[in-house]
């Protein structure tokens, strides 16, 4: 399903009667110079306002806001009337609350700044939550790049490697390429790039790294435009290779590479590996390597997994329209590095760490915040001297200070990136481990994985024994919601975006055709849902996540199926449903 638009039927709904919708999502917060921003879909088509007689109605926001750090927030903007209720060091509480003709016509947007002139950061400790997966504790540490526009940003010399195959034609190739060249102009004159044009062969811009001056942006875009056209298939290793060998002789600047592609290859854990056995272990400033997606056929998590090995950063973009805007704030966070080579001295007096992550600590730059998260058992030490080095090459180090916390909901915080660096890990180790553990993971959080299915449940209040249906009996049918009135347990499968698609690489199938299948996905919902609560009242529709196994047979399928109604809430008599957005 996309993450833009749900949607949630409920027929046979008298008049007077009140209905009731709870929603739960995680969504990260923008951050931009310092200043944090969240805007939350609040805006209503005029047609859901009444006809005729003008009815009061009201609506409400309660917003509390817990930064997690221990300095002053400054609240910089908002577009509805809030009125403050509480204020504390690291934390305030905000209330809308109004009388309206109709429903809010605007979204709802919020901005707060954590001011600090120069680079800070700290350390946050949490005990294991109630039936947590692991009973050691977690961490997770912070560095904010701070206002101090001293602290120079790091000379690179960069190294673009676009996708032109032939499923690149049309709209995806030139919103990359306008991506491209308003990347290239955020770049410096000491600066210099290089770009690499690949479908099965590739084609190089220059034969040597060019300075970034307007003549030479002004050649490259020209270059783009007239002597590149979409077609062929794809071979990313060979611009790889040739892009490492330019960047071979750097000195006093950071080698950058950044990959943008819409497909997925064979040799792809190939790449990594050989990517991992370039790159030395520590100790000076190596190729940096950045990854961005196009669409649904190209595997996200080959590509998480390449930008973590380069200690660099991935995004992805799954409509042409916003391949522009996401590919130059990947870039902008990117190529602003601030830090370098970053090491945190207390993870070598631990008794025992797992689960760093991202497990190679990268760069921290002016775009965005560093957050790194783990688990470990022992005492932790305090303070924490975090050190680095600077864009004149000098070494920094700063101690952070280690606080535990309790009111910080962890498992919302990092869930999602855990979840998602955990897979990618996975899926260039083949551990069967770690892939019970993203789904234990993803059933504890409600955080859709690659390997857990999403059900839908139905329970009556006071219910006892709710009627189960065999998960293969689902997957069997042709047609499975023709008797939805009969079922209790249906199967709405995987919603994540799969580990990329070689037979839509392979014929050239460009990004975007995939909507029918998400189409479908969404349909399949719709529909489950509405019948499920055909009579709103006294019925309870509730989400939840099972998990997948290579194999699954009749009895397996009774179990989960009874797991399922054990989770659902008999108690409840509200339609509740949790949505959880990928990616």
């Amino acid at each position: 399903m996309r993450g833009s638009v749900y949607t949630f039927k409920i027929p046979q709904v008298e008049g007077g009667a009140t209905v009731s919708i709870k929603v739960i999502w995680s969504q990260k917060l923008l951050y931009h110079e310092g200043q944090f921003s969240l805007n939350v879909p609040f805006s209503f088509p005029a047609f859901v306002n009444p006809v005729g007689k003008k009815i009061s109605k009201r609506e409400k926001i309660l917003l509390n806001v817990s930064s997690g750090v221990g300095k002053e927030i400054l609240c910089k903007s908002t577009s509805h009337a809030l009125k403050e209720l509480r204020r504390e060091v690291g934390k305030m509480g905000f209330l809308y609350d109004a009388e309206v003709l109709t429903w809010s016509s605007a979204d709802f947007s919020f901005s707060y700044n954590v001011y600090s002139k120069d680079l800070f950061g700290g350390v946050l400790l949490q005990s294991p939550l109630l039936r947590d997966i692991d009973d050691r504790q977690m961490f997770c540490f912070y560095l904010f790049p701070g206002n101090n526009q001293s602290m120079k940003a790091f000379r690179k010399e960069v190294i673009f490697i676009i996708d032109i195959s032939g499923s690149m034609k049309g709209g995806p190739f030139e919103s990359a390429k306008n991506g491209l060249l308003s990347s290239l102009q955020k770049l410096n004159p000491e600066d210099s790039f290089n770009i690499i044009a690949f479908k099965m062969d590739t084609y190089l811009f220059s034969s040597v790294m060019e300075q970034a001056t307007e003549e030479a942006i002004i050649e490259a875009t020209r270059w783009l435009n007239d002597k590149l056209t979409a077609d062929g298939g794809t071979n990313i290793l060979g611009p790889l290779k040739q892009a490492i060998k330019l960047l071979a002789e750097t000195t006093n600047s950071i080698p950058v590479i950044f990959l943008i592609t819409d497909g997925a290859v064979e040799d792809e854990r190939d790449i990594c590996n050989f990517v991992k056995g370039y790159l030395p272990s520590g100790g000076s400033i190596s190729l940096r390597i950045s990854t961005f997606g196009i669409g649904t056929y190209c595997n996200h998590h080959f590509l998480r997994m390449l930008a973590q090995i380069g200690r660099g950063h991935f995004d992805t973009a799954y409509d042409a329209d916003s391949v522009d805007f996401r590919m130059q704030k990947l870039f902008t966070t990117a190529s602003s590095i601030i830090l370098a080579d970053i090491t945190v001295d207390a993870l070598e007096h631990l008794d025992s760490l797992e689960q760093l992550l991202p497990f190679c600590i990268p760069d921290l730059s002016r775009g965005s915040p560093l957050i790194v998260s783990g688990r470990y058992s022992g005492n932790f030490p305090d303070p924490v001297k975090i050190s680095g080095t600077l864009a004149d090459m000098r070494k920094f180090t700063i101690d952070l200070k280690a606080q535990k916390t309790k009111d910080l909901p962890f498992d919302r915080v990092v869930g999602r990136r855990q979840i998602d660096l955990l897979t990618a890990n996975a899926w260039l180790s083949g551990s069967k481990e770690l892939e019970q553990k993203v789904a234990k993971m993803s059933i504890q959080t409600g955080f859709p994985s690659e390997y857990t299915l999403m059900v839908l449940h139905q329970t009556l209040q006071d219910e006892k024994a709710p009627e189960t249906i065999l998960i293969q009996d689902v997957f069997n049918k042709i047609n499975p919601l023709k008797k939805m009135d009969l079922q209790k347990t249906i199967m709405l499968g995987n919603l994540c975006v799969g580990f990329g698609n070689l037979t839509a690489t392979a014929e050239n199938i460009p990004p975007g055709t995939e909507e029918t299948k998400s189409s479908e996905a969404t349909e399949m919902l719709f529909k489950a849902a509405s019948n499920c609560c055909g009579r709103v009242v006294d019925r309870c529709c509730c989400m939840c996540f099972i998990q997948t196994c290579s194999y699954m047979n009749n009895q397996c399928a009774i179990v989960l199926s009874q797991i399922c109604a054990a989770l659902a809430c008999v108690e409840c008599i509200n339609c509740c449903i949790e949505l959880c957005e990928c990616g």
